[in-house]
């Protein structure tokens, strides 16, 4: 995986991480921390997709690693809710 193709799946994990982040309505951070709940999202998503027994759906091909787009945001709001319940308010 070249230098671009990194940059892309970091710009695609971005994305997804904002995403949940404004669905689940509970932001902490920057770009880095969006970032960093994208992948975290991909990785709990695709296991709470397997373990369901559902297909990942709509997956982004980078430099041969697949990247599920849809189960990454479900994965995000997931996780950012968790995170928002545990975390005390300011």
């Amino acid at each position: 995986m070249g230098f671009l193709e990194f940059l892309l799946l970091l710009l695609i994990a971005g994305v997804c991480g904002s995403i949940g982040q404004a669905i689940a309505g509970y932001s902490r951070g920057g770009c880095v921390v969006s970032i960093v709940v994208g992948f975290i999202g991909a990785l709990l998503g695709s296991w709470m997709s397997e373990q369901i027994g559902l297909p990942e759906l709509f997956n982004v091909n980078i430099a041969g690693s697949s990247f599920p787009i849809i189960w990454s945001i479900i994965g995000s709001v997931v996780f950012v809710v968790i995170v928002g319940l545990l975390t005390k308010k300011r």
